[in-house]
């Protein structure tokens, strides 16, 4: 490793301005491990697959104590399961995992998703034009209520979507949309405390086994049903995180108006080539720049001594942007996942490591199943797209696109 920036400046508001080229401008400078300072605190950075073994082991790393309250009061919610480790993590995580990895679970919420979808694709073609971000969070936000057994009216689906995006647009900025992100939070985990609540009064019957059902009676590892706030704080992190794939399927709307090659080739009927393409969407496109934690006690790692209670940075698009990986990581390219198998901690648009037994989201199944089945319908759906700003800046985090993808119906 080359010599390190500075330990003493606080790269903080350096983070984020430059947003996702921060974390792997410094490594490309100065290689990994990485010392910096971030929050006043003492930040070691890491990157690859070994890094990302090391970070989603307990013993050298602890996810909860290191998020910071504003990410807890947009993204994940007080209480929630991202703030517990230990045997209290995997007792609820179990919970999850029951929910979002089951292949009949994943197969069901699909299926209601693409039924939101087939239903909506009349009505935009009605419409001079529409914005395929906004319209597809409406169309997951519907979908994954149904599935998860919670009563949505027709008038309530697009408050909810835009209440869903606003929790993940907002947590990483400060300004406008991280306040939105913060009232968005607020309101929703009443509503959701409240939807538990009728469950368990008998006033509201969730289908047995469904997301509202599991997660209302639900025991923790000390026996104990969650409390209505924290249950709601769980209920939307099924929510949240589905109607998220929201940004993927804009992104999927991007690449497919800028590559017809790529769009003609998902006409064929190529499931290998489906599956291919939307690893590479996941791993193109910006998502997560990073994740957190913190050193439950003095640890060591590539000969790089990191103190009890300082926190470790792992670079995610750095990684997936990696040369030594990828090879040409800035091309467009699915066939790479067809000429060789990509290991589970290469490839961490979403995190790394074992969902079952670490912090890696349990919703990565339920994540390629949607894109696989609304990437394939986008594909298919005959379209123009007029003169827009179609920019994405690696400088706002979450990017999008800037127009939200501005597209004209043309046949249904």
């Amino acid at each position: 490793m080359s010599s390190n920036p500075s330990p003493l400046a606080d790269r903080t508001a350096a983070l984020l301005l430059k947003g996702y080229t921060w974390l792997p401008g410094l490594v490309r400078r100065y290689g990994t491990p990485l010392r910096t300072r971030l929050a006043g605190r003492p930040t070691v950075a890491l990157r690859g697959p070994e890094a990302v073994r090391f970070v989603y082991d307990e013993r050298h790393v602890v996810r909860g104590p290191a998020l910071p309250e504003p990410v807890l009061s947009t993204l994940f919610g007080k209480g929630a399961v991202h703030t517990l480790d230990g045997e209290a993590h995997r007792v609820r995580k179990a919970m999850f995992l029951s929910l979002l990895t089951d292949p009949r679970q994943v197969a069901d919420l699909t299926e209601q998703v693409a039924d939101a979808w087939e239903r909506a694709v009349p009505g935009w073609a009605e419409r001079d034009e529409i914005v395929l971000f906004d319209e597809v969070a409406a169309v997951l936000a519907e979908g994954v209520c149904r599935w998860a057994g919670v009563p949505l009216r027709d008038d309530e689906v697009g408050p909810l979507a835009r209440d869903l995006v606003a929790m993940v647009d907002g947590f990483a900025t400060g300004g406008p949309r991280h306040w939105r992100a913060r009232r968005a939070r607020a309101r929703r985990e009443f509503w959701a405390a409240g939807v538990v609540e009728e469950v368990r009064d008998d006033a509201l019957a969730p289908p047995e086994g469904s997301a509202l059902e599991v997660i209302a009676r639900h025991r923790d590892a000390d026996g104990l049903p969650l409390e209505p706030r924290v249950a709601g704080v769980e209920l939307l992190n099924v929510l949240r995180p589905t109607v998220a794939v929201t940004w993927f399927v804009s992104f999927a709307g991007h690449l497919l108006h800028h590559r017809p090659d790529v769009r003609d080739r998902l006409w064929t009927d190529d499931a290998a080539y489906l599956a291919a393409f939307v690893h590479e969407l996941r791993r193109f496109y910006p998502f997560a720049p990073l994740i957190g934690g913190q050193a439950p006690a003095e640890v060591s790692y590539g000969g790089e001594r990191i103190p009890e209670g300082g926190l470790v940075l792992l670079d995610l698009f750095g990684q997936n942007h990696d040369e030594e990986l990828w090879g040409d990581p800035y091309v467009f390219r699915p066939e790479r996942f067809l000429e060789r198998p990509v290991e589970r901690d290469e490839l961490v648009p979403q995190g790394g490591g074992d969902p079952a037994r670490g912090h890696r989201c349990p919703g990565e199944a339920i994540t390629i199943a949607l894109l696989e089945a609304l990437t394939l319908r986008l594909a298919r759906l005959e379209h123009r797209v007029p003169d827009q700003d179609l920019r994405i800046s690696l400088h706002r985090m979450p990017a999008r696109p800037r127009s939200g993808i501005r597209i004209s119906v043309t046949g249904t």
